[in-house]
C-alpha cells in the first residue's frame, strides 16, 4: 500500500476509547515463556501507571501472591456500635475496594414450630447461627472469589430463598458480628480483631430502638427477650471473646482516634504488598467517590452510548492531567498585573503523544485539550494471532529523539503491544526515561 494511502487510513480510524499509566522506562512484564532482550527489565528503568481511577475495574498486576485480602473481625455486644464502626473504617478506606459481611447473614431458619415460638427461641447463641456456611464464604473470599450472601428476614425468621446478596473479591473483608470471635475457625481467618465496647444502658437503649423500629416489635417482647437471652448470652460467650480483640474501642463510633488509628494501620499493611510499593515508578491516581461512581457508571451494561463516552473522556482526562504532572518543570518568574513578582514552573516544551491505534486515539482529544497544540505520533500492532508482536505502521514527529512521549493506551492486557510500542520509541532515539505511559483499565499483568 502506497504511504500516503497507509497515512489516509490511520487518520480516519480515530474512534472513541478509554484511558492511565506511566512509563519512563520499567518494562511492562513479558508474557511466559524466555525473555528477550527486547521484552527484559532493563536496569535504570522506570515505570509510572496513572491507574487509580480504575480502582473498582482494575487491579494493576496484584495476583494473590502479592495482595491478600485483609480480614478485619469486629464484635461486641447487641446495639454497641459495630455497624458504625464498620461504617466509619470503609468511608476512610475510600481507595480501596471494602466489603463488609454480617454474621446476621448467617442466621438458621427457623422450622415452623421454632416460628410458632420465636420469643422462646436464643438468637444470641452460638448454635443460631450456620458457622460452617460463614466459614464457607469466608473461605471463598479469602482465596479472591465472589461469593452469595444469604439474606435473612428477621421479620419472619427465615433466609429469603430466592434472593442472595453478591459479594465480590475486595481488598478488606469487614466481618461484623456479636459472636464472629467464639469460633476459633473463624477468628483465624482475621488478620485484625476488633472489639467494640460500649455502655450496656446504650446498648440496651439502641436495642429497644432498633427492633421497635426496623424488625417491627413491641417494647415489651424486646426487653423480655434481652432479659432472658442477650444479657446471658453477652455474659457467657461475647464478653469472655473479647480477650481474643487485638484493639478494644470505647465508646464505639464515637471514638475517632481510635478508628483513625485503626485504619492507619490497614493501609500501611495493605500497602506493604501494594505494586507502587515493589516498583517505584508506578503510580496510582488517587481513588475518590467521584471516580469510583464514574467507573460505576461506564461498567453499567444498561449505559447509553453518549453517556458512556462523556464519563470516559473525564476519566481519560483525569489520567492525562496526572500523567502531565510528572513531567520535568523548570522554575519561572513572571510579573503579574500588580506588579509582584512570581515564582513558578514552567511547561516542559519538548513533549509530544503517541497512540497505540485503535484505542489509543479515544485519548487524544484529552491530551490536545491539555497541551494546546501538541504533536500526535501514531504506531500500529497487530494484536490477534501473533501476541502483538507485529509492527504494521508507525507515523512519529521527525524530532522525537528530542521530545518526552505520552503513550497512550486506555486499555492494558497482557503488555505485549505496550512493549513492542516502547521498543519502537528507544530504537527512534527516545531514552526510556522520558517515555511515559497512560492507561486507564490494566488486568493482572503477573497472570501471563
Amino acid at each position: 500500500m502506497p504511504d500516503k494511502a497507509v497515512d489516509d487510513a490511520m487518520e480516519s480510524a480515530v474512534g472513541a476509547h478509554f484511558s492511565g499509566l506511566r512509563l519512563e522506562a520499567l518494562r511492562l512484564p513479558a508474557p511466559s515463556g524466555p525473555s528477550s532482550p527486547s521484552s527484559s527489565t532493563s536496569a535504570g528503568a522506570a515505570a509510572a501507571l496513572a491507574n487509580g481511577l480504575a480502582h473498582a475495574h482494575a487491579d494493576v498486576a496484584s495476583p494473590s501472591s502479592l495482595r491478600q485480602p485483609f480480614v478485619i473481625g469486629v464484635s461486641g455486644g447487641t446495639a454497641s456500635g459495630k455497624t458504625t464502626v464498620c461504617d466509619m473504617i470503609i468511608q476512610q478506606l475510600h481507595d480501596h475496594r471494602v466489603v463488609l459481611v454480617n454474621q446476621d447473614s448467617f442466621y438458621r431458619g427457623l422450622t415452623a414450630e421454632e416460628s410458632a415460638r420465636a420469643q422462646d427461641y436464643n438468637f444470641d447463641h452460638p448454635d443460631a447461627f450456620d458457622t460452617e456456611q460463614l466459614l464457607e464464604c469466608m473461605g471463598q473470599l479469602k482465596r479472591a472469589l465472589p461469593v452469595n450472601v444469604p439474606i435473612y428476614d428477621f421479620k419472619n425468621h427465615r433466609r429469603c430463598s430466592e434472593r442472595f446478596r453478591k459479594v465480590n473479591a475486595s481488598d478488606v473483608i469487614i466481618l461484623e458480628g456479636i459472636l464472629v470471635f467464639h469460633d476459633q475457625r473463624v477468628r483465624n481467618l482475621m488478620d485484625m480483631k476488633i472489639f467494640v465496647d460500649t455502655d450496656a444502658d446504650i446498648r440496651l437503649a439502641r436495642r429497644i430502638r432498633r427492633d421497635t423500629v426496623e424488625r417491627g416489635r413491641d417494647v415489651s417482647s424486646v426487653l423480655d427477650q434481652y432479659g432472658r437471652f442477650v444479657k446471658p448470652a453477652f455474659d457467657d460467650f461475647v464478653l469472655p471473646s473479647k480477650k481474643y480483640a487485638d484493639v478494644i474501642i470505647p465508646r464505639g463510633g464515637d471514638n475517632h482516634v481510635a478508628i483513625d488509628l485503626i485504619v492507619q494501620h490497614i493501609r500501611t499493611k495493605l500497602g506493604m504488598h501494594d505494586l507502587c510499593k515493589v516498583f517505584r515508578n508506578v503510580f496510582v491516581v488517587q481513588s475518590t467517590f467521584q471516580i469510583r461512581g464514574m467507573h460505576t457508571l461506564i461498567r453499567d451494561r444498561d449505559i447509553t452510548t453518549p453517556d458512556f463516552v462523556f464519563y470516559s473522556d473525564r476519566l481519560i482526562r483525569l489520567v492525562v492531567e496526572h500523567g502531565l504532572g510528572h513531567l520535568p518543570f523548570t522554575e519561572k518568574q513572571i510579573i503579574t498585573p500588580t506588579g509582584s513578582v512570581y515564582t513558578g514552573v514552567d511547561f516542559c516544551k519538548k513533549l509530544c503523544g503517541v497512540s497505540i491505534v485503535r484505542s489509543g486515539e479515544s485519548m487524544e482529544n484529552a491530551l490536545r485539550a491539555c497541551c494546546k497544540g501538541i504533536k500526535i505520533g501514531k504506531i500500529l500492532i497487530h494484536r490477534v494471532g501473533d501476541n502483538g508482536q507485529q509492527l504494521i505502521y508507525h507515523k512519529l514527529p521527525m524530532d522525537i529523539d528530542e521530545r518526552h512521549v505520552l503513550l497512550l493506551d486506555p486499555v492494558l492486557g497482557t503488555g505485549n503491544s505496550a512493549n513492542q510500542a516502547i521498543d519502537l520509541l528507544r530504537r527512534k532515539g527516545v531514552a526510556e526515561e522520558r517515555i511515559i505511559f497512560l492507561t486507564l483499565i490494566s488486568v493482572n499483568l503477573l497472570a501471563y
